[in-house]
């Protein structure tokens, strides 16, 4: 399939403005919802307040509404969903399956510390990259989430957790480029409505011809970060199938396009895989690669999965990549991840209970 037929099958642009389900609608918004239901355009502020701040579930349990009002509004929907399974790893990092309106099942996770709480969010229901890594590749793709999937996905960890999220990256399930249009209004809606600031969201794509320009035009102050895991067109396209319809060469200049447009860095994932692309051969490539323009390289030990026989590397061999890349001034870090026994990791996502 072509890089447009791509395109055209998986991005489709639904208007955020549906009067249901009312999550990832604004205060204006809701305030037109509620007048064109007869009530006091300052019943909107408190609708508002309730879906926010507090993260009802249902109009009939907004107290502050007459009981006869609740009641003709009992099935409009705000949009939430149900937690269908939950894990916690050791480390305290909580893996959610949670079930949509049509009964599909999506990964959300959530990653507290001492100082923060991230929450790994999905932006499609399975995913169509079909990275050779990668779980969430290997159960193919079903469809696009909306708006109001997304933002609950953040409203069910913080209510779940009991504390207010800080962080937010779109690396779960599915390749938020081919849902531009919805993931960026949520990331707006994020901000304006539930007050997560713009720059402690991180937004991942593997690449997709002309949408990191498409991104870069919403001038957006969340972080770009570009899945790359190979320095060359042959061993990337093996990672990467759908990397055959976007050479390396174009992914780079697009990437240089953007830091031009926002003046903002963008971060390069790179997964070792033992024996793969780990070798300080494969880190002077991607350094050369890389040079010349705003850049981070965000290393990540490969996390294990039963559909594909990769391996960790060692930790000298990491060193030594992360050694090669310190010497051609490329800044690096290596991003151990969190929860690795609840299947929960990056790269380990799938929505089974299993």
């Amino acid at each position: 399939m072509s890089s447009q037929s791509i395109n055209q099958t998986l991005e489709t642009t639904i208007p955020i403005a549906a009067p249901q389900p009312l999550l990832g609608l604004s205060l204006p918004e809701l305030t037109d919802w509620v007048v064109s239901q007869g009530q006091p355009a300052y019943r909107g502020r408190q609708l508002y307040e309730w879906i926010y701040k507090k993260g009802v579930r249902s109009l009939v349990d907004i107290s502050v509404f007459p009981k006869t009002w609740r009641a003709a509004v009992a099935d409009v929907s705000i949009g939430r969903s149900q937690i269908h399974y939950r894990s916690v790893a050791p480390d305290e990092t909580v893996k959610y399956l949670l079930q949509l309106a049509d009964g599909k099942i999506i990964e959300t996770v959530g990653i507290p510390t001492e100082k923060r709480l991230t929450v790994c969010v999905s932006t499609q229901v399975g995913c169509p990259m079909a990275c050779d890594f990668c779980a969430t590749g290997k159960g193919g793709f079903m469809r696009n989430l909306v708006v109001h999937e997304i933002i609950d996905q953040v409203l069910t960890v913080q209510e779940d957790l009991q504390r207010r999220v800080s962080h937010i990256v779109f690396m779960g399930m599915g390749e938020p480029l081919l849902n531009t249009a919805h993931v960026v209004a949520a990331v707006k809606s994020l901000n304006q409505d539930v007050g997560i600031g713009q720059r402690g969201m991180t937004i991942s794509t593997v690449g997709i011809p002309g949408h990191i320009i498409r991104l870069a035009q919403y001038q957006l102050q969340a972080t770009l970060a570009v899945s790359l895991h190979a320095a060359n067109q042959a061993l990337r396209e093996k990672l990467i199938p759908s990397a055959r319809h976007y050479p390396l060469e174009n992914l780079i200049d697009e990437c240089r396009q953007y830091v031009q447009m926002t003046g903002r860095r963008i971060t390069f994932e790179y997964i070792l895989l033992a024996g793969v692309n780990d070798n300080i051969k494969q880190a002077a490539e991607l350094a050369q690669l890389l040079r010349g323009f705003q850049t981070h390289v965000n290393l990540i030990p490969y996390n294990p999965i039963r559909e594909a026989d990769y391996q960790r590397p060692t930790f000298r061999g990491i060193q030594a990549f992360v050694d090669v890349l310190h010497q051609h001034q490329i800044a690096v870090s290596v991003r151990y991840s969190r929860g690795l026994e609840a299947d929960a990791a990056c790269g380990q996502l799938r929505a089974t209970q299993a």
